[in-house]
Parts: structure tokens; C-alpha cells; sequence
């Protein structure tokens, strides 16, 4: 090559020496990419169409805690659109200032979102697991873990909606989550066992396969049955430990505590079902193996998402045993192996329950202790049951049952505002709409109404914005989305549960009532009812975190990302004579339920509100809980002393002892 060919592009007369070697460097864009193999590349730059996805495992990771080759990996940014795209040219209507606006909130974002170049990133201490809790997980870490999860999916498709990110090769926002998680070893219960998941509760929800994977309780991101090789008598064999029934081999899952399971391949498809035999190997084998040692197998049920009819819901309803076993024919004449498994008695109620509620849901006439059917009067588009099985109490004390606020505090804006001009619906990443630069350029909720990230404050439309009533900015103002009920507690009185599933980050109620001053406060509290149905933003509130880690996604850390809360000024909420299904939440020291100030404007006045949104995914049937705060010093009820507060009876195992 010295002689000639580097030089220029016309070879040299005369034969050419085959043996010596040329010194040719490969081209970097040549690197092999061996998509979901042992092989592949762990981390780097990858070509155009190609990015890292480790389903099961993360890269292995060199003594220095980097990646080994010396490779910078890619970051989440590096999928984005190029910067700059559609932000030249001024407005048709000639408004400087709006685009001026819409430029400073733009370079707020460009600022807020730039990639974190050059900064190490551990990942067990930006989100707190050590090795020893990726071999063995907890339930504190198993909720550390699903809440990570989901914080960085709801940020990529936040992303993803405003068009900041390109597509690449992975598009589904769970499994980009998935992928940067395990990338940087963020999981646990990697040991796989047979039984029960350490920090994994019966009846837990997941609306994600990935989410089985990073927690431990099923590994295989698409395959029905999850495997261990173990020693046997004469030599290693492997057994079955978990099984997902999600319908699609047409399992028989009528039955609360039994399932027809049906083995895995035989060349299937969804319009051909069973053309060939299924074979007697991988996950039919392990099952096999398991019905003559009778070892437990963890059983997770798909069940269709009611509120997302082309997604499902998967529900882990805890160990069952292979009794049985056959050979049957399928409808298209092949042979498959069919599996009963049984429920190991004495465990707590999971599928049983969903059967439950769907039959409570149909209007099943002779349930135990139902004693009104809508307890909003029609006030709610979707009836509020009131149930009472424990004792003989008929109802709670009585109330005007109000979906809001009554007599609202209002403050007038420094500025006019006349609210957004967006035709039909506000759309994320528009920078000309006015109430997306309020929210610092970032659309707050993502599909489904969901919530991205805990703000100091929520800027939504309001009456004067030209948006559509169903714009998804209103998201606070739509009423209840899930079917409430009213129950009474064993020993907490009356408390709230839903009879659907609850995503995290979905909107639940507001806390409605009248708006009241302190001086009222003052005379509740002298009156003993400081506590009762009464919600005051300047009380004490225990610190969590929520939000997803900005280094996790490569993006710059500023004060943007804070979760404190910035009130413009204090609202105390009475709901003891009018109010609506908030009023019956009660305290917990480990809640699954916080609240979010929230502020719309009308006629040049801004309106604060208080709204309700999950912590986790709620299972159906499970109570609503928030945490009531502590009153700080100076306020109704906030000396140190024990006056005036109230006995915590939550059970959580971080129970302060009390509240109020």
C-alpha cells in the first residue's frame, strides 16, 4: 500500500507481492455488531440502525468499573434529532415575542437536557444497590428498582412524544428503559431460585415483561417458561420455576387456583396456531422434569389491560405444583403437551381477587356489604361504591359531595395572560404554546395521562386556553378515571380503594373541599378536628424520591430536577362538610399515593389545586394512602409535644408512630 494504493487510486504495473503484509487500519464503522449474542460488542459506538440491548444481563465490567475495550458507551442522547431542526424562521403572525419566549425556553430545555460529557457515572450510587442486593433483592429494593424503572421509561417517552429522541433500533420505550438499566447493572435477584422472589409480593402488578426481568421473577423477556439446570441424581438436569399464562397458547386459566398450561413450540403463529408437534425439549423439558420433582413453580397470569385493550397486565399469583401431565391435539392437529398446575393452599389472594372485582364491576346483585352503588349522586362520570362488610355502621357522617374546590384562593399573575392559543390539543415539544414554557418547556404528562416527573409546580390549561376541553395538559381537571370505592377498615375507619389497576404516575382525584384560613385551622384545632379532613401544604412532609436520575440518561444534573415543591402561596383544605373521594384516604407512613400542586389560570388569576398521582402500580383492591405530614412549628397543632397528634396505625414497617 506504500508503494502506490494510499496514495492514489491507480495500482502499480507489474505483479503485486501477495505475501507481505499490509499495514491497513479497519475502518472504525466496520465493527462487528452481533445483535442479542454473547458476542456482541458491550458498549461504544455503534453503527447507524444498531444500539446495545443486553436482555438479560449487563456488560461484563473491567476492574476500573468501566466497560472493557475502552469504549465510551452511548448514551440515550445520542438518539436525539439533530439540534437545531425547525428553530430558524420567524412566526407567520410576526409575534417576536412569542418566539422569543419560545427560543429562551428552548435553550432552558437544550441546557437542562445536554449530555453530561466526561462525567463518570456509578450507577449503585446514583440509585443504591450494592452487589450483594443484585444477587438478593428486598422489598425496599424491589420498589427502588420498579420506581427507577418506570421514572426513566415515563422520561424516554416524554421525549420520544416531543420528538427529541430518533427512533434507533430500539423503539418501545420499556425496553430503551430495560436497556440502559442492566447496561449499568441496575437489578436484582440475579441468583435464580426456586419459590418465592425476596421483595416480591403475591398479587404484585407489572405492565411490562421487562419489568419481570429487572426484578428477578421471570428472566426470559419473551418465553412463557423461565429454567434452572440443577443436580440431579446422575447428572445436572434442568427443572421449570416460573411460567407466565398469558393466553396465547390458549391456556385454560378459568380457575382461581388451577391452570391447564400449555407447552412451548410446534411451530406456532397466531393464525395457524399448533401446525407440527411440540417437542419434548428447552421449557417443555424443565417442565417435565418438574412434575416428577414436584418443585414449586412461581405462576404469572396475563390479564387484558381495561384501560389499554392491545396491552396486558401481568399479575403474580404466587407458587404453584405440576400434578398432571398429557399429550393433546390442538386445533390444527398437532400435538402439545399440556400441564395442570395447583395453587400451594395458604397464600394470599391474587387472581381470585381480579375475578372478584370483575364480577363487582358487572353489577353483581348479592355483594357482601354493598350499601349504596354511587355515593357521588352522579357528581362522578364513573359511580363511587360504598361498602361496609366489617361491622354494622350504615355510612359515613354526612357531606356535600363536591368533584373541586369551593371559594379558591386566587392571586393575580404579574403578567396578562389570556392562556395558550393551541388549536384541538396542546402538543409536546410545541415551544410557541404558552403553558408548555411555563413547565420550562417540558410537556408533563405523557399517553394515558400519565405523569412524568414530581415538579415544584404544574402549570395546566385552564378555562381561557383555546386548547380542547380533552387536551392532555388538563389532566387534574377531568374527574376520576378508575372505579372508587369506600370502604370500611378493620380499625382506621372508612379508607379508599380502587377496584381497577392503577399505573404509578397516573392522576387519581383531587383533593377537593372548601378553602379555609389559618384562623380557621386555629379554631378546628382548638376544637380537636385540626386532623380531620383537612389538607394544609405548609405541614412536613417526608422526603422521597421519584423523579428519574438525569446521569442515568447522560443528561446534565441542574436544579431543574428538584422535587421540592414551590407553593405561591399556602392552601389548607377543609373537606369536612364538602368534598369528594380524597377525604377518605388515610395516612401511611409508607404511602403508594403523593400529592402534586397544581395551577390553571382564569381571567388574568391563577387557581392552586391539589392532585393526587401513584407512587407504584396498585394492585386492585389495595388502599390509597398518602402521607398527612407532620405541622410544623408556628401552626395549628405543630408544637413538639404529642398534643394534637394522632396514633399511626399503618403496620408500615417504617411507621413513625404518628401523624398529624
Amino acid at each position: 500500500m506504500e508503494e502506490g494504493l494510499a496514495q492514489n487510486s491507480v495500482p502499480p504495473s507489474g505483479p503485486i507481492d501477495k505475501s507481505r503484509i499490509l499495514d491497513v487500519k479497519p475502518m472504525r464503522s466496520l465493527i462487528p455488531v452481533f445483535p442479542m449474542s454473547p458476542q456482541a460488542p458491550a458498549s461504544g459506538q455503534y453503527p447507524s440502525g444498531f444500539s446495545p440491548f443486553f436482555p438479560f444481563g449487563g456488560p461484563q465490567q473491567g476492574s476500573s468499573g468501566a466497560p472493557r475495550g475502552g469504549a465510551i458507551p452511548a448514551p440515550i442522547r445520542a438518539y436525539r434529532s439533530p439540534a437545531g431542526a425547525g428553530d430558524g424562521g420567524t412566526s407567520m403572525d410576526g409575534s417576536s415575542g412569542r418566539k422569543n419566549a419560545a427560543s429562551r425556553s428552548a435553550r432552558s430545555a437544550a441546557k437542562r437536557n445536554k449530555k453530561a460529557v466526561g462525567v463518570p457515572v456509578d450507577a449503585s450510587g446514583l440509585v443504591g444497590i450494592s452487589p450483594a442486593q443484585r444477587e438478593d433483592g428486598s422489598q425496599e429494593v424491589v420498589h427502588l428498582i420498579m420506581t427507577t424503572f418506570d421514572a426513566i421509561r415515563r422520561r424516554i417517552c416524554q421525549l420520544d412524544d416531543a420528538k427529541e429522541l430518533s427512533s434507533g433500533s430500539i423503539k418501545r420505550s420499556d425496553l430503551k428503559a430495560c436497556n440502559t438499566l442492566m447496561s449499568k447493572g441496575i437489578r436484582t435477584n440475579l441468583r435464580k431460585r426456586v419459590g418465592a422472589v425476596p421483595g416480591v409480593e403475591i398479587g404484585d402488578i407489572f405492565y411490562f415483561r421487562m419489568e419481570l426481568c429487572i426484578v428477578g421473577l421471570h428472566a426470559p423477556s419473551m418465553g412463557g417458561i423461565d429454567s434452572l439446570h440443577v443436580k440431579g441424581e446422575f447428572e445436572e438436569e434442568i427443572i421449570a420455576i416460573s411460567i407466565v399464562s398469558s393466553g396465547e397458547y390458549d391456556d385454560e386459566a378459568e380457575d382461581n387456583d388451577v391452570i391447564i398450561y400449555t407447552g412451548q413450540g410446534g411451530n406456532f403463529n397466531k393464525k395457524d396456531k399448533h401446525v407440527t408437534d411440540q417437542k419434548l425439549e428447552r421449557g417443555n423439558l424443565a417442565l417435565d422434569r418438574s412434575s416428577r420433582q414436584r418443585n414449586e413453580v412461581r405462576v404469572i397470569r396475563g390479564i387484558r389491560d381495561g384501560a389499554n385493550p392491545n396491552s396486558k397486565i401481568y399479575v403474580y399469583d404466587g407458587l404453584y405444583k405440576i400434578q398432571d401431565s398429557w399429550v393433546d391435539r390442538a386445533k390444527s392437529g398437532g400435538g402439545v403437551f399440556k400441564y395442570k398446575l395447583v395453587r400451594v393452599p395458604g397464600q394470599p389472594s391474587a387472581f381470585a381477587v381480579w375475578k372478584s372485582v370483575q364480577k363487582f364491576k358487572s353489577g353483581f346483585p348479592s355483594r357482601t356489604g354493598l350499601i349504596i352503588g354511587d355515593l357521588s349522586s352522579g357528581a362522578e362520570s364513573i359511580p363511587v361504591s360504598l361498602v361496609n362488610d366489617v361491622d354494622n355502621v350504615k355510612a359515613p357522617a354526612y357531606f356535600t359531595y363536591f368533584h373541586s374546590l369551593r371559594h379558591p384562593k386566587s392571586f393575580s399573575l404579574m403578567q396578562p395572560s389570556h392562556g395558550c392559543s393551541c388549536g384541538k390539543s396542546c402538543v409536546p415539544g410545541d415551544l410557541n404554546c404558552s403553558c408548555i414554557r411555563r413547565n420550562d418547556g417540558d410537556f408533563p404528562y405523557t399517553g394515558g395521562s400519565i405523569l412524568v416527573s414530581r415538579r415544584p409546580l404544574i402549570h395546566e390549561c385552564g378555562p381561557t386556553c383555546q386548547c380542547f376541553p380533552n387536551c392532555k395538559n388538563r389532566a387534574s381537571q377531568t374527574g376520576l378515571k378508575h372505579h372508587m370505592e369506600v370502604f370500611k377498615t378493620k380499625d382506621r375507619g372508612w379508607g379508599l380503594r380502587s377496584l381497577d389497576p392503577i399505573r404509578a404516575g397516573s392522576f387519581i382525584c383531587e383533593y377537593a373541599g372548601e378553602v379555609i384560613d389559618q384562623a380557621r385551622l386555629n379554631q378546628l384545632a382548638k376544637e380537636g378536628d385540626a386532623n380531620e379532613y383537612v389538607f394544609d401544604t405548609t405541614r412536613i412532609y417526608e422526603e422521597f424520591k421519584w423523579n428519574y436520575e438525569p446521569r442515568l440518561l447522560e443528561e446534565v444534573s441542574t436544579n431543574d430536577s428538584t422535587e421540592d415543591y414551590t407553593m405561591p402561596y399556602p392552601l389548607i383544605i377543609s373537606a369536612k362538610n364538602v368534598g369528594n373521594v380524597a377525604r377518605f384516604m388515610n395516612h401511611s407512613c409508607s404511602p403508594n399515593v403523593f400529592w402534586q400542586p397544581i395551577l390553571y389560570e382564569e381571567n388574568n388569576q391563577s387557581f392552586l389545586h391539589v392532585a393526587f398521582f401513584a407512587i407504584s402500580h396498585i394492585p386492585p383492591m389495595n388502599e390509597l394512602t398518602y402521607d398527612y405530614g407532620i405541622a410544623s412549628s408556628g401552626h395549628a397543632g405543630g408544637s413538639r409535644d404529642s398534643k394534637g397528634k394522632k396514633r399511626c396505625l399503618c403496620g408500615s414497617s417504617k411507621c413513625r408512630g404518628s401523624f398529624g
